[in-house]
């Protein structure tokens, strides 16, 4: 099975790093939709399906945190899996966001393996997948 997944960060290359990770990873997706805040997202999901959000926390115009309260609210969203990509340190406030409803995180720098392997938890895979062998030193 393939997933949509929404890459939400306000960086263009952090998104294609997301993107070309998870294609190391193994992890199938069907379609890659991108949005730069989360404000953008929601605009995006009025009108698209997605199986999966990745997304940053620290964005312009809406962030992850407002991001997800605003998510949880819409009855089509508010049980899509968000996993939230991020520098953040403070363990706190991830836990914040797992109260307000992300299926987890994933800390900066991460490998394809350990995103792959989180995703697959996420969606429910039982399988293992194949993930790529050329990872050495492609920490992102």
């Amino acid at each position: 099975m393939s997933y949509n997944v929404l890459i939400v960060d306000d960086s263009k290359s952090m998104r294609k790093v997301i993107r070309k990770t998870l294609q190391m990873s193994g992890f199938k997706v069907g379609e890659f939709l991108e949005a730069s805040n989360g404000q953008e997202a929601l605009d995006l999901l009025d009108g698209r399906w997605v199986d999966l959000i990745l997304s940053d926390i620290h964005m312009p115009v809406m962030d992850g945190f407002t991001f997800i309260q605003s998510l949880r609210d819409k009855d089509l969203c508010k049980d899509t899996p968000i996993v939230f990509v991020t520098t953040e340190a403070s363990e706190i406030r991830l836990k914040q966001l797992l109260a307000l409803g992300a299926s987890g995180y994933i800390r900066k720098p991460f490998r394809p393996e350990e995103i792959g392997t989180m995703l697959s938890r996420v969606m429910g895979e039982t399988d293992e997948f194949a993930v790529g062998t050329s990872t050495e030193g492609c920490d992102f």
